[in-house]
């Protein structure tokens, strides 16, 4: 495959992608064809790396509505909602739903997702569908699983031993929710066991961390230590971190460096984070998301994730993380020409290093998967949530969208409509 034409996110034009055995052989202008190789006009349209997901709930998503509607929109509501949907689950129902949604993953450019899977049922389900699920779609979507105590490690009985076994049975990373323990030393105890774990595993750590409006609420501190004492770097992230939105600058000052240091990676949900949280104001209200723009600032690598889709804690969502960036950049008030773009790393490399993704990239030797946009640049890509025109993955097609046009049938007008003109 050779692709024509395109435009880079780094802003370069005219680029040729030249793909062979399904990775990238040359990147630049006017390359070669070789004999025999399918070319393909980019139209000037912008190629990017594909889209990461680096915070979902699969085992969750597309039951809205079962057993019930989230009549509050709580956080906690969604938890005993969960709770209560947990005994009725079977695993047809879960490899179905969440097949469904790599389908849409696939569709909108989405080819890499981690996954928390809850591993405080005895039974085990949700991680056996997930492991299912994750060697049927190997081929075209990368999934990571993160074995999630969802009711806490050490508050729920059976939750470390069950998540001992779901390592074993091939999950890939180190999940908790210290916030949600029983105690404050009990979140900070938690932390230091499953940071231990994984150390003596050899995995990564993924942990949702102070998803609260607490500002008391600082494991993410006890996070960065452990990452550092245990050498943990770059293996180790918090996710959430909501609770930094409430706290005091001046400790903030403080805890930025101390996550660069540890080189913990810091995931943001915006749409979720802005839906749940700040549910006990009154006005003003808490934004509710975590201080993305200062945490960049300092270097600390920030991504973004869907975190849900159609489940007990989000009814709205499409597998769309351009949606999740232009979310991010409203609610961060990132409206820069840098920090926009900066938002779309947060969907896409950025995400990628939070999942330590080999050969990801648009660089020669990277694994030929890369999405189409019909968008002339990274900012305008997230103002038009734009039509994934090819999605490739191992210098394969395995995606086409009509591009977004209207006909219009109006008098003295012109017959179509370029949503990409700047005007």
């Amino acid at each position: 495959m050779l692709i024509r034409n395109a435009t880079l996110p780094d802003g370069r034009t005219g680029i040729d992608l030249l793909v062979a055995d399904g990775r990238i052989a040359a990147v630049g202008p006017a390359l070669a064809a070789p004999e025999g190789v399918d070319c393909i006009d980019a139209g000037g349209w912008l190629l990017a790396p594909p889209f990461v997901d680096a915070h979902f709930h699969l085992d969750a998503t597309l039951s809205h509505g079962l057993p019930r509607v989230n009549a509050s929109g709580t956080l906690l509501e969604g938890i005993a909602l969960w709770g209560e949907l947990k005994p009725r689950l079977t695993q047809e129902a879960l490899v179905e739903r969440a097949l469904a949604y790599c389908d849409w993953a696939v569709a909108r450019g989405l080819l890499a997702i981690r996954s928390h899977v809850d591993v405080c049922d005895d039974r085990l389900l949700a991680v056996e569908a997930l492991l299912h699920v994750r060697q049927r779609v190997a081929p075209y979507l990368d999934l990571q699983l993160v074995a999630f105590p969802q009711d806490g490690v050490l508050r729920s009985p059976g939750a470390w031993a069950n998540l001992v076994r779901a390592l074993d049975r091939g999950v890939d990373v180190v999940g908790g929710i210290p916030h949600f323990e029983r105690t404050a030393e009990q979140g900070v105890e938690s932390v230091k066991r499953l940071c231990e774990l994984a150390a003596e595993r050899g995995l990564p750590v993924d942990m949702h961390c102070d998803e609260s409006d607490d500002p008391m609420s600082r494991h993410v501190e006890t996070l960065a230590f452990h990452a550092q004492r245990l050498g943990l770097q770059g293996r180790v992230t918090g996710s959430h971190l909501t609770s930094m939105h409430s706290m005091d600058s001046y400790y903030v000052s403080k805890l930025i460096p101390l996550i660069r240091e540890a080189g913990v990676h810091a995931v943001a949900n915006p749409l979720i984070n802005i839906t749940l949280q700040g549910r006990h104001d009154g006005y003003p209200k808490r934004r509710g998301m975590t201080r993305v723009p200062e945490l960049l600032a300092a270097g600390v690598n920030v991504a973004f994730g869907h975190d849900c889709v159609m489940d007990p804690w989000y009814s709205l969502g499409s597998a769309d993380m351009l949606e999740v960036a232009a979310m991010g950049l409203h609610v961060a008030q990132m409206t820069s020409q840098q920090a926009m773009r900066l938002c779309f790393d947060a969907v896409t490399v950025n995400a990628a290093r939070v999942l330590g993704l080999e050969g990801y990239g648009l660089e020669p030797g990277c694994r030929a998967d890369f999405v189409l946009l019909q968008a002339r640049d990274p900012v305008e890509a997230i103002r038009l949530r734009a039509q994934r025109l090819l999605v490739v993955r191992g210098g394969r097609v395995i995606s086409r969208m009509p591009a977004a046009t209207a006909a219009l049938e109006l008098p003295g007008r012109p017959a179509a409509v370029d949503f990409t003109r700047q005007r």
